[in-house]
């Protein structure tokens, strides 16, 4: 049950709160005032789709909040959905204080409310809202049938996948056989061996480059003529002077160097192995490396991927008989299924939809249509052995024959249909809100309307949007919404009516401004007439 309504900046309204019983409550009040947003702001909150022309002029974000009750084996349970849109579009939801998706917020709110906009009885003349409504009705369980479908519709994609015409099945085999024999033939085993060849490779490279520099030092050590010939020269030139011992010590160790590093350098260059041919077969298998990628992959696990996902679809292709073979056998055992799924379903349909038929029939003779009669049309067995064709029959008037909804009923008449509808499939959810459900019907119609919603309000919660004073009047509470301009701005307000203003509030409607003592009567009698105060004053008492 919705307890409470919280609004800000919403249309109209700046900041409103609004109080909940339980039974039918009506929104009444003069074209303009803002009931249809009381709507909107409850569309809102459940999650329904959002557009920003609805935020309040002058204002960046509207804001709804709602608090529900609902009752559970532990007790009753307190649930507080928010839902602020901000000028830009953009839409944060909120359960229980804690940030959640819109679509959560839906989903709960799918449980909690039951909206029938101004619109709504126009969902009649669909045709899946009609085999809806007869499922519902008849607790129709088409959820095996669902599967059955599901079950030959994912048959036929794995045939068409195998790829049905023979020709282009032929022609991926030639492309999948290449792209396999390609990638086999490269024997690819590490998803690492590029990096590795790479470090080789420079490791060669830099040998080659390391032998001509040693080389060089050889040459330029030990060369006829070189540091070490000339150093021995000057060994034996300082040797006949004998007054400076230190320095011919000093040369003979600068020689003696000389040929330690030249012997060093020269077995360095001896010991370093140059394999030419071994760099110029890592380069030819990274550039084959480098081509697999370019085609198959970014990287060698990619192309060791593409690779076995391509054997995979090519031996599929290749064991296409094989394969549609036990698909089709499949196949065969899912139609078979399904048949019997769809005979199941139509039968129960056929047999539920005189029972609907007859309880609506009887709801619309008690909504001021004494003579309507009312048939629910199910397809024939053998052109449609589900019963997925559901079509709502009507006949208004005594003579005529039942015509499909869509053709034959007034915009009044679809509204009393609807109605009536719901009066039928009572059920979850608790709270039921009605926005003009009683447009274009008036007199003795709207009389019946008023005495519905109340019936209905006995079992549910129902909140009304209505301009009929006689919906009003039956309503268990009522809540005036008005309009007032301060400032040249306009403000909306939402007031709930106390039981002895009921007859003043009741009597501005019927009189479309200043009641006078007429109305004023006339108010006192349908809220007596209808039930209104005086069902309430016998249970306070």
């Amino acid at each position: 049950m919705l307890v409470e309504l919280s609004i800000e900046n919403l249309g109209i309204i700046e900041n409103v709160r609004v109080s909940f019983d339980k039974g039918f409550t009506a929104f009444t009040g003069e074209t303009g005032a803002g009931k249809t947003m009381l709507v909107e702001a409850i569309n809102l909150v459940v999650g329904r789709r959002a557009d920003v022309s609805v935020i309040r002029d002058g204002a960046e974000e509207a804001r709804v909040e709602a608090r529900f009750i609902t009752n559970s084996d532990a007790g009753e349970v307190e649930t507080i959905l928010c839902r602020v849109l901000h000028r830009e579009g953009r839409s944060r939801a909120y359960i229980n204080d804690r940030m959640a998706t819109v679509a959560s917020l839906a989903e709960i709110g799918d449980e909690l409310v039951d909206i029938h906009g101004q619109h709504a009885h126009q969902r009649l003349l669909s045709l899946t809202t009609q085999r809806n409504s007869l499922d519902q009705f008849g607790k129709v369980d088409t959820s095996e049938l669902q599967s059955a479908r599901e079950a030959v519709t994912h048959i036929d994609a794995n045939l068409a996948a195998l790829g049905g015409d023979e020709k282009s099945r032929v022609r991926e085999i030639d492309l999948l056989q290449f792209q396999c024999d390609e990638i086999e033939s490269s024997r690819i085993s590490n998803p690492d061996e590029d990096m590795q060849l790479s470090q080789e490779e420079d490791l060669l490279t830099d040998v080659v480059r390391h032998q001509e520099s040693l080389q060089k030092i050889v040459s330029l050590l030990s060369d006829d003529g070189a540091v070490v010939d000339l150093l021995g020269e000057a060994v034996s030139a300082i040797a006949p002077v004998t007054s400076l011992p230190a320095l011919s010590e000093r040369l003979r160790s600068l020689a003696a160097e000389a040929k330690d590093v030249s012997d060093t350098v020269r077995d360095a260059a001896e010991g370093s192995e140059h394999d030419p041919a071994r760099l110029e077969e890592i380069r030819l298998r990274r550039q084959s490396l480098r081509d697999l990628m370019r085609k198959y992959g970014d990287s060698l696990s990619d192309v060791m991927a593409f690779g076995a996902q391509a054997r995979e679809r090519l031996d599929e292709l290749t064991g296409y008989a094989e394969r549609v073979n036990e698909l089709e056998k499949a196949k065969t055992g899912a139609l078979r299924h399904l048949v019997s799924c769809q005979k199941e379903v139509g039968n129960a349909r056929r047999a539920v939809a005189p029972k609907l038929a007859s309880a609506v029939q009887k709801r619309l003779r008690q909504l001021a249509l004494p003579n309507a009669t009312v048939q629910v049309a199910v397809g024939d067995i053998e052109s449609d052995p589900a019963g997925e064709s559901v079509v709502f029959m009507l006949a208004a008037n005594p003579g005529s024959a039942p015509q499909p909804i869509a053709k034959v009923a007034s915009g009044g008449e679809l509204a009393r249909v609807m109605l009536a509808l719901r009066l039928v499939l009572t059920g979850d959810p608790a709270t039921m809100v009605f926005d003009e459900v009683d447009a274009g019907i008036g007199g003795e119609a709207a009389v019946a309307v008023a005495t519905a919603l109340r019936e209905l309000g006995n079992d549910h919660q129902v909140i009304a949007v209505t301009h009929l004073a006689q919906v009003a009047a039956s309503a268990h509470g009522q809540v005036a919404v008005s309009k007032s301009v301060k400032g040249g701005k306009t403000f909306g307000a939402a007031t709930r009516v106390a039981e002895n203003e009921r007859a003043t509030e009741i009597a501005r409607m019927l009189s479309g401004g200043v009641a006078d003592d007429s109305a004023n009567a006339h108010a006192r009698d349908l809220l007596e007439k209808l039930g209104g105060q005086k069902k309430r004053s016998q249970r306070s008492s």
